[in-house]
């Protein structure tokens, strides 16, 4: 089983409705080529611990958070299959890790 952080759209750019603009998430232009993204990305990724996950990048056209209604965060579960095995609500306040661990728990045993 792998774990990935895909990297969407900054939740908290400068100018955005949602920017908290405090020390522990500090302000971000909203990235304008793929190489801006990226470089938030990398910011992010040290600011975040991920334990070690693999993380990527969105395109700048958000084809990803497009195509799993990622924004701001979500919980997704891809089986063996190629198919979505569990999809979680919007978060921060939609976040199960519980239900995660349940649907990663069944989709184990599919594969038993």
């Amino acid at each position: 089983m792998q774990f990935i952080v895909v990297y969407i759209r900054e939740a908290h750019a400068l100018g955005d409705a949602m920017h908290a603009g405090s020390m522990e998430i500090p302000g971000v232009e909203v990235p304008q080529t793929y190489g801006e993204r990226q470089d938030v990305a990398q910011a992010c990724s040290a600011h975040v611990d991920f334990g070690g996950m693999q993380v990527l990048v969105d395109s700048i056209d958000d084809a990803v958070e497009k195509a799993y209604w990622a924004y701001p965060d979500r919980l997704y579960l891809v089986g063996k299959d190629g198919m979505i095995a569990y999809h979680g609500l919007q978060g921060p306040n939609g976040m199960r890790p519980e239900e995660l661990r349940e649907a990663i728990e069944e989709e184990l045993e599919l594969m038993d």
